[in-house]
């Protein structure tokens, strides 16, 4: 058990390079895949392969041998592992053993092999067939006094295909909760674009990259998170582009990278500098920074100078003058004290801005999980606006997504507020009437099941009761359910936090054939940049007993709706009538699915943002005003910190890979705070000290995780940063954006509290 004894080593060398490489052999080796597993990544992201089902960056156009990162191919290793999670492991394990686990170790344990129904007389999973387990699902679901008591989840690894139909399925059943994993993450783009621009996706395209200069990358980690980023940033500051990185905590990746597939820098140990410009702001900084950018293109704009694109705001724009205001209200001392950076860097980034003719922004969820995280996304696009930053080469705004169908499962109905015509047109092509009524998001999912109006929930994968805030809370209200049920590859622990009966059902993989009576099919992705391309697994199936997402949502829905007006069976063997059903209830995107899919890099769906064109009631971009520069509410409490959860390097979501972070220094644990020297001794705590932190929370409920080693770590003064999952339950599930119901988990009030 070395791994569990707690190391902490400074790193300094390049991010990517040999350390990439090392650990792509190591962990195929520990998988016990390593011809398998070598010769599957041969065909991840080529063209005829399979998709990562890891990020969702999007594929180069098929100019390198090998299109995958590190954390791909450790993506890759645990899908294909030799392990295996039998009858004969639930045999030896009860639920009560089983929980008692860590994240990692259920991780460690293998694939899924047949589907298993909860026993409560032994507190076992037993095998159970695939007829039973679906009569199970639709006697529970007909039961039900009102479909609206049924929790639907998707998780982004789920197709294009088994995601439309389980919006169908769910929308013939009766309601539209459909709580998701892009709620977690960047919903805030879905909700705060279409105000701005129109539409709630990023309007970047790969080949923007090479056109850009000058990039903006705001609170993300691309090293670790989309690691596949890397390459089109090492060949931008080659070409001179400067790069601005602002994060509270200075990644490895975003400081000095080597690239694994240049063999010259491998070769020769060498490496590229990316972040021309490090902006160490505060957590919930950013609206200040951006804010105090926008105030040096309105200052040099009142001097006369050649800062604002004013043709392009007068044709394309609507509430600049709202905006001005707001913006030349805020003080240079306020400015700086919010963003926790001086006014000669903010006027440093805004003289990079103003020099470039074409400008990308690319954010992750150091921007979206706050508070007030959808009207911080529009002020990201305000700023790109002022300067005609859209519709043109290298320009634009760029959400890193990072599950890799998360934006697909979107666009193709996994929506609790579908818009009316969305909904007309699926009534006229199913010829059922889909509720209208907006449903569940995931924060408010918990809440009807701490109040007892849920009873029933299906997830179709993830990993949910890990992935939601305030995780104690959570855990209770899901053991309260009546049915649970998990649609997985792996054993995780939202199958052992379960209702009264509970079913766990074993998939195929993305890496993985699927066969039906009509041959072997595909299924497609959307990546974050709006490219739909096809994915066919290469590897045979981890078990016989394996279904594919489509036949489970289909069987489930023919289960559950015996007079269903939907061909399920149909739709079970052929995945091009799929597609044909999603071009002709999304016309517009989607005409000819079937046959523009076979290409072979697919099709881009159309941003109209991208031809100048704003599908918004104005017809024109909106400058959108977010008052003061607060991200966040106020807390009254002098010793308050502001607390970010944070991926390990060695992580994939929830999906904990090793103890160690790499870049970040630590192995052999998890349970550690990075906290800034200065406001260590301020406390009067000890580097290395044992610790426990305390939400800092009006709602009566005591929030505290213990055992916390603290690391001095450059982190910006007054924030701190641990890992998720494990620091969730310090985030109260009120503490959510009110426009999306993104959990503000990058801005948790806290205190340090130290341990005896």
């Amino acid at each position: 058990m070395a791994e569990h004894r707690p190391r902490y080593k400074r790193y300094d060398r390049p991010a990517g390079g040999w350390g990439a490489a090392a650990a792509t052999a190591k962990v195929l080796l520990e998988q016990s895949v390593v011809t398998k597993g070598s010769r599957a990544l041969l065909s991840m992201n080529q063209p005829g392969g399979f998709k990562c089902p890891s990020c969702a960056f999007p594929d180069a156009a098929c100019t390198k041998k090998l299109e995958f990162c590190e954390n791909g191919a450790k993506a890759l290793a645990h899908e294909a592992t030799k392990f295996r999670v039998t009858r004969d492991f639930f045999a030896q394990h009860s639920v009560t053993e089983l929980i008692a686990q860590s994240d990692h170790w259920l991780e460690m344990q293998g694939r899924l092999t047949e589907p298993m129904r909860y026993d409560a007389a032994t507190d076992h999973y037993v095998p159970v067939g695939w007829d039973d387990a679906f009569a199970l699902i639709g006697r529970h679901l007909r039961a039900l006094d009102s479909p609206h008591r049924a929790e639907f989840y998707t998780s982004g690894r789920t197709p294009n295909e088994a995601a439309f139909l389980y919006s169908i399925f769910v929308r013939e059943f009766g309601t539209n909760n459909f709580p998701d994993c892009s709620n977690m993450c960047h919903e805030p783009t879905s909700r705060g674009l279409p105000s701005s621009i129109g539409i709630g996706k990023g309007t970047v395209i790969l080949e923007d990259f090479d056109h850009a200069e000058a990039i903006f990358l705001i609170g993300h980690n691309a090293g670790t998170n989309a690691p596949r980023m890397m390459t089109p940033l090492v060949e931008a500051r080659k070409r001179g582009v400067p790069i601005v990185a602002v994060n509270p905590m200075p990644e490895r990746a975003l400081i000095r990278f080597t690239e694994p597939q240049d063999i010259v820098q491998m070769a020769t140990f060498g490496s590229t500098e990316i972040s021309s410009e490090f902006v160490h702001i505060k957590i919930g900084g950013d609206l200040a920074l951006l804010k105090g950018m926008m105030k040096v293109l309105f200052e040099r704009d009142a001097a006369g100078e050649a800062v604002l694109d004013h043709d392009f705001i007068a044709e394309h724009t609507e509430g600049l003058a709202a905006l001005r205001a707001d913006v030349e209200a805020q003080s240079w001392d306020a400015i700086t004290a919010a963003a926790g950076v001086d006014e000669a860097q903010i006027r440093r980034c805004a003289d990079i801005y103003i020099r470039s003719n074409a400008t990308i922004i690319c954010y992750g969820m150091g921007v979206t999980q706050h508070q007030r995280g959808s009207e911080l996304v529009q002020q990201v696009a305000n700023l790109l606006l002022l300067r005609g930053n859209f519709g043109k080469p290298g320009a634009g705004i760029s959400p890193i997504r990072g599950h890799s169908n998360v934006q697909g499962d979107r666009t193709v109905g996994i929506d609790e507020r579908p818009a009316p015509a969305y909904l007309d047109r699926l009534r006229d092509v199913f010829g059922f009437d889909p509720p209208r009524e907006h449903g569940h998001h995931s924060v408010e999912a918990v809440e009807a099941m701490l109040a007892g109006e849920a009873r029933v929930f299906i997830g179709l994968g993830g990993n949910f009761v890990r992935a939601v805030p305030d995780t104690t809370r959570a855990c209770a209200a899901m053991q309260r359910l009546d049915l649970t049920v998990g649609i997985a590859t792996k054993l995780n622990r939202g199958h052992l936090v379960h209702g009264k009966d509970a079913l766990i059902l074993p998939v195929i993989a993305r890496s993985e054939r699927i066969e039906t009576a009509r041959g072997e099919q595909f299924v497609t992705i959307e990546d974050s940049m709006s490219n739909v391309t096809a994915s066919r697994g290469v590897l045979d199936p981890a078990s016989e007993h394996l279904l594919s997402e489509v036949e489970i949502v289909c069987r489930m829905a023919m289960a559950t709706l015996p007079g269903s007006k939907v061909d399920w069976r149909r739709y079970i063997d052929d995945y091009d009538a799929i597609r044909d059903k999603i071009a002709a209830v999304y016309p517009a995107i989607y005409e000819g699915f079937s046959q523009r899919v076979r290409a072979p890099m697919g099709f881009h769906l159309d941003i109209p943002p991208r031809r100048r064109v704003w599908p918004t009631p104005t017809g024109k971009a909106n400058f959108l005003v977010l008052p003061g520069l607060a991200v966040n509410a106020a807390v009254d409490d002098p010793a308050m910190l502001r607390l970010a959860t944070v991926r390990s390097h060695d992580q994939f979501n929830t999906t904990i890979y090793s103890y160690n972070d790499r870049y970040r220094g630590i192995y052999g644990d998890r349970m550690v705070l990075f906290m800034n020297a200065d406001d260590r001794t301020d406390r009067g705590l000890e580097a290395g000290a044992r610790v426990a932190l305390e939400t800092i929370a009006d709602d009566g409920t005591a929030r505290r995780v213990e055992g916390l080693t603290l690391i001095d770590y450059p982190m910006s003064r007054g924030s701190v940063a641990g890992y998720y999952p494990e620091l969730n339950p310090l985030l109260p599930l009120a503490f959510h954006d009110r426009v999306s119901g993104c959990p503000a988990a990058k801005a948790i009030p806290v205190r340090v509290v130290a341990m005896s």
